[in-house]
């Protein structure tokens, strides 16, 4: 198949380039404008300099003020962002296709034209040293550039990307415009547009927003070279953690080098799946929480790593069987039904990307940035064709034993720094035989049902009610894929000595199933092109994957075993225990999930919904293998069966019906009820104090469920109140740079709901960002927003309705949501109408009523002073 079908093309006598894919039937569009200028061509003495002109794309031009270019684009129900890389630039926004025209004229205006205010300047500086402490925060943030500063002694990826205090406020108006003249030039900007468009009228508008930007030379200052060499190294860092973070890795490859695609197909043998070596050698056997393999190709050099997570004590372990499984590969290559499996897999992820609008003009103005649109095709077929001795040749050649660098996060007093004598004892190491895939049995579709299907269609779901089940089924075209899932209802919440037991027992059953343990399960769903993933929340788990079409059939008899015939070996729900307790540790040290936990439990208290969905360390590991064998047997709810992608829905029905058509008649389980938040004893305030470089803070308030018809005033408020251009982030963020994040959301359950803040801020402004935050939504609940404010929110929220439904996942979310959380399909009908009838006054009584200071919770972490 080609990936550039359709493709049109077309060069500016500026220099630009305009790459445009028509997709039929997409309902979004994405414009992607990527610029050749990034942390590769700062000179030191500007490092971080391409991130600050990044920011400053939102910070207005002379025909908009600040924050307009962020509104408009939520007015088109759009949304907006961009992102600094090593060697370029990229703005991009994404809506609905009838939208696209505007959309480009916001873009190129913000592209061409920053104003680049000098007091704008000066507060978003602020904004940025905010955003650098958050990624000190960030362990594997640390780890991963760390490892680039030890692989790496001239070439400026070893620098700190984000730039340091010094250079970022030594910053001007003047040097941020020159270097904008220089970098910012047609010659070096590729503007790519996919989604149900027009491919004639959305090249004229690129010609014409586009089209009379004057040709300029680009003044390019090139990185260092990068001599050889050959050494190891190693480095610790230490700080307020609870698990430790490991990465190693060699100098990899530039993008489009030879032995670009065959390391790709090598890391995705390594780690892409559960049936992956790694995954099967440290963390189905516990060693490890969680663990990944990759090669970054940037343009000028590479880096082939493996990084991991995990408990302190086993640092060296963990190092120690990891670079056996890269040699055991390096030794003996894969064997072909590894090779067979990664390519299914990298297969099946390129298909995702194409997907969605925003993935298919990522890649187009990648493509054509680095030398044409063939190459995604070209490279395609390289995937397709790289035999198990080119991967085997490829890692031999730049994974050098003597050339490796590693890197520990450790928590302060735990575990055991790194050192020379460890890497050397790892790679002296002896090795046996690589391991052979399983040997597998081929997984039998169902029998297609021989009876009458007699399907129910609303909203373009196909819905088949079965004695034990609810089978429903929708058409998604856009990619070769299929989305497929198996869901039921909780019916219980944990109990508060056994918080995570619901959890632990989901994430049990994908160990084994039927007559498969929890390598050949893994295998037998990855020859289909798809993982297996367990899915959780408060009212409903699950289990789901995407498989190339022509495997529908087998994976649904893979998922029905997993619902109804898991193994629950007891050593294997022990590993996992120790594995979830990790998982439940680790969220102490993510400074946006912590605060949120303390805000849920200083609300609803230590049971229900202020339970952590992983529990706590030390109830997960009180959890016994009988009890997670009990949850199961205890489930009984009807199961809701939900395909979704590249299929005929009536020969879907038959195949899906013929596999759970022998499920038993069960009624629907649904939570007990539960109160919100009350009490008499209001603020109620968690806290705890971390060695931290930001303090983080979560303001709960009580707000409508998801049944309550007030639930779209809700989003509506939360739409206008948080997110780039929305009050508070302007209010806190734009005018008194209190912070880079800076949220407003709702949190809805099936009948009881929250409004939820969230502010990450120095340590020493927490009390200034508390008073401010609460003075902002004292003054959104004394006093309605304007109606032009609510078309705005309400007009997003639509946009996103429509947008949302690109991919085949986000469809099966969304009916999903529906039918186990909401009102049933008819929600899905037209899911725009009820946020466009939302008005002014009914978000500011959602405001007036939830949007009480006095009658909230809060989380907060504290970092140090």
């Amino acid at each position: 198949m080609s990936w550039t079908a359709r493709t049109r093309t077309r060069q500016f006598p500026n220099g630009l380039t305009a790459v445009v894919q028509p997709v039929p039937g997409l309902p979004a569009a994405a414009i992607v404008s990527r610029v050749g200028a990034g942390f590769f061509d700062e000179p030191d003495d500007v490092a971080g300099i391409s991130h600050v002109l990044e920011h400053m794309f939102f910070k207005g031009t002379p025909a908009r003020g600040v924050g307009e270019i962020a509104r408009a684009t939520k007015s088109l129900g759009g949304y907006l962002n961009a992102g600094t890389s090593y060697d370029y630039t990229v703005y991009y926004a994404v809506l609905p296709a009838r939208a696209i025209a505007e959309a480009i004229a916001i873009q190129a205006d913000a592209l061409r034209h920053p104003l680049i205010d000098a007091d704008e300047l000066a507060r978003e500086i602020v904004v940025i040293l905010e955003e650098a402490k958050r990624k000190l925060d960030t362990p594997s943030a640390v780890a991963h550039e760390t490892l680039h500063a030890e692989l790496f002694d001239r070439h400026r990826i070893r620098r700190w990307r984000i730039g340091h205090e010094p250079v970022l406020r030594g910053l001007s108006r003047e040097t941020l415009l020159a270097y904008h003249g220089t970098r910012y030039v047609p010659s070096r900007t590729v503007v790519a547009v996919a989604g149900g468009i027009d491919p004639d009228l959305t090249l004229d508008a690129i010609e014409r927003y586009y089209g009379d930007w004057a040709a300029a030379e680009a003044q390019l200052d090139q990185s260092p070279e990068e001599p050889p060499r050959r050494g190891r190294r190693v480095r610790t860092l230490r700080g307020d953690v609870r698990q430790a973070d490991l990465i190693f890795g060699w100098r990899g490859v530039p993008v489009q080098h030879p032995d670009e695609i065959a390391l790709e197909l090598g890391a995705a043998v390594l780690s892409a799946g559960r049936a992956s070596a790694l995954y099967r050698g440290l963390r189905e056997t516990g060693v490890v929480s969680s663990i990944g393999a990759w090669s970054f190709t940037p343009t000028e050099v590479g880096v082939f790593g493996v990084s991991m997570d995990l408990a302190p004590e086993r640092v060296s372990e963990a190092f120690t069987l990891a670079v056996r499984e890269i040699r055991r590969l390096m030794e003996y290559g894969p064997d072909s039904e590894s090779l067979e499996r990664a390519r299914v897999l990298l297969r099946s992820q390129w298909a995702r990307r194409f997907e969605s609008a925003e993935g298919r003009a990522m890649d187009l103005a990648a493509a054509q940035a680095l030398g044409g649109l063939d190459i995604l095709d070209r490279d395609y077929q390289r995937l397709l064709q790289t035999t198990a001795e080119q991967v085997c040749d490829a890692l031999r050649r730049h994974l050098d034993p003597e050339s490796v660098a590693a890197v520990a996060y450790l928590p302060e007093g735990r575990g055991q720094d790194l050192d020379l004598d460890l890497l050397r004892r790892a790679f002296d190491a002896p090795i046996g035989p690589a391991r052979s895939a399983a040997r597998l049995r081929p997984v039998e579709a169902p029998r297609p049902f021989s009876g009458r299907i007699d399907a129910g269609v609303t909203s373009d779901v196909h819905h088949l009610r079965l004695p034990g089940a609810d089978l429903l089924v929708a058409r998604h075209a856009g990619a070769p894929l299929v989305t497929l899932g198996v869901y039921r209802r909780r019916g219980a919440f944990d109990d508060p000595g056994q918080a995570g037991l619901a959890a632990l027992a989901v994430r049990s059953a994908v160990r084994g199933a039927g007559d498969l343990d929890a390598a050949g399960l893994a295998e037998a769903f990855e020859r289909l092109g798809g993982t297996l993933g367990p899915s959780i929340n408060t009212e409903w788990y699950g289990y789901h994957t995407s498989v190339l079409p022509e495997n529908l059939g087998p994976a649904a008899s893979l998922l029905d075993q997993v619902l109804r015939e898991p193994l629950l070996a007891p050593d294997a729900i022990l590993v996992e225990r120790s594995l979830l307790a990790e998982d439940a540790a680790q969220i102490a040290d993510d400074m946006q999930r912590r605060p949120l936990q303390l805000a849920s439990a200083a609300a609803f208290g230590d049971e229900g919904y202020g339970l952590p969905l992983l529990g706590r360390p030390e109830t997960v590991r009180a959890i016994a293998p009988d009890d997670v064998v009990a949850w199961h047997r205890a489930r009984s709810s009807r199961v809701t069966v939900i395909a979704v992608g590249d299929l005929d829905p009536a020969a879907t029905l038959a195949l899906l019906a013929g596999r759970f058509e022998s499920l038993p008649p069960s009624p629907d389980a649904d939570l007990p009820t539960v109160p919100g938040p009350n009490g008499d004893a209001w603020p109620r305030v968690r806290g705890e104090n971390r060695d931290k470089a930001q303090t983080a803070l979560a303001m709960l308030f009580p707000g409508p469920g998801r049944l309550d018809p007030d639930r779209y005033a809700a989003e509506v408020w939360a739409a206008h109140a948080g997110g780039l251009g929305g009050r508070l982030f302007e209010a806190l963020r734009d005018r008194r740079s209190l912070a880079y994040t800076v949220a407003a959301y709702p949190w809805q359950r099936r009948r009881l709901g929250a409004l939820i803040t969230y502010i990450a801020t120095s340590p020493v402004r927490e009390e200034e960002a508390r008073q401010a935050m609460l003075n902002e939504l004292r003054s959104l609940a004394s006093s309605p927003p304007a109606e032009a404010e609510v078309r705005r929110a309400s007009a997003y929220l639509a946009g996103q309705a429509e947008v949302s439904r690109q991919q085949a996942g986000a469809v099966m979310g969304e009916i999903l949501d529906a039918w186990l959380e909401g009102t049933g399909l008819e929600e899905l009908e037209d899911p725009a109408a009820p946020y466009l009838r939302v008005t002014a006054r009914q978000v500011g009584d959602i405001a007036a009523r939830y949007l009480d200071p006095d009658r909230r919770a809060e989380g907060v972490v504290r970092g140090r002073s």
